[in-house]
């Protein structure tokens, strides 16, 4: 009787960062910004399913705590945030954080969930180079190209993501599947079955989000203003932000 539901799977969100302040006012933490998007992925599933009955959701903010990591034995699978951060530093919380997600990774039995900062820190983990990139930023919504494993794994002919980034994973880590890339980042999602799924690009992003972040970035001089109106133009574009969050929870069940 009891094994035809299956139990909800229990997800930390490892929130490397603190989101600007109108999504903070409007969401909460990061680990809001992904409820609300895996609300929206579960209310999308056929049938439709509450979150509840999906994932069981906890939030660690891992940068202003360095012992806020959950115990691998009371949770299923991890998901690690992006952040303004870069993920080749030495800061203690991005050191803290390798240890620990290397750790799940060996053991075994966690599985990982990586996103922009969260997919070059497993990348770091795996031994990658993760730098700076020589061609530069991505932004807003972006066509990304899926080779053959990919199509078959997104379910679609492309991947439209949010970006919002200027590090990458600049080497393919060994022992994954690599499933896209564009011109300006070849490893833009990998993947090993049962164990870990990453993206380089921002599937909890909304284009509310990406506005503010944007315009934030512009006025700190961050990005120039041709890069601020690019990204402008295509903020709101339509994007796989969802189809995304339903693969991460099929990847939980596998």
């Amino acid at each position: 009787m009891g094994s035809s539901t299956p139990k909800p799977i229990r997800l930390a969100i490892l929130e490397a960062d603190t989101p600007a302040s109108g999504i903070q006012a409007k969401y909460g933490s990061y680990g809001s910004v992904f409820r609300y998007l895996f609300e929206r992925a579960c209310s999308g599933l056929d049938p439709p399913q509450p979150l509840s009955s999906q994932l069981e959701l906890s939030s660690h903010n891992i940068v202003d705590n360095l012992d806020a990591y959950p115990d691998p034995e009371t949770i299923d699978a991890v998901l690690i945030t992006g952040s303004k951060a870069s993920a080749f530093e030495n800061d203690e919380w991005i050191v803290r954080l390798t240890q620990y997600t290397r750790r799940v990774l060996e053991e075994g039995r966690v599985r990982v969930i990586g996103v922009c900062f969260g997919h070059q820190i497993i990348g770091r983990v795996l031994g990658a180079k993760v730098a700076r990139c020589e061609r530069g930023w991505e932004l807003s919504v972006t066509e990304v190209e899926l080779n053959e494993e990919g199509k078959e794994f997104f379910g679609l002919e492309k991947l439209r993501i949010h970006q919002m980034h200027r590090d990458a994973v600049l080497t393919q880590p060994p022992g994954v599947k690599n499933l896209a890339r564009t011109n300006v980042c070849d490893t833009q999602a990998f993947y090993t079955p049962k164990r870990l799924i990453s993206v380089q690009g921002h599937p909890e992003f909304t284009e509310d989000m990406v506005r503010e972040i944007l315009e934030k970035r512009r006025y700190g001089g961050i990005i120039t203003d041709v890069l601020f109106k690019d990204g402008m133009r295509r903020v709101g574009d339509e994007h796989d932000g969802v189809a995304v969050a339903k693969l991460f929870l099929k990847f939980l069940r596998e």
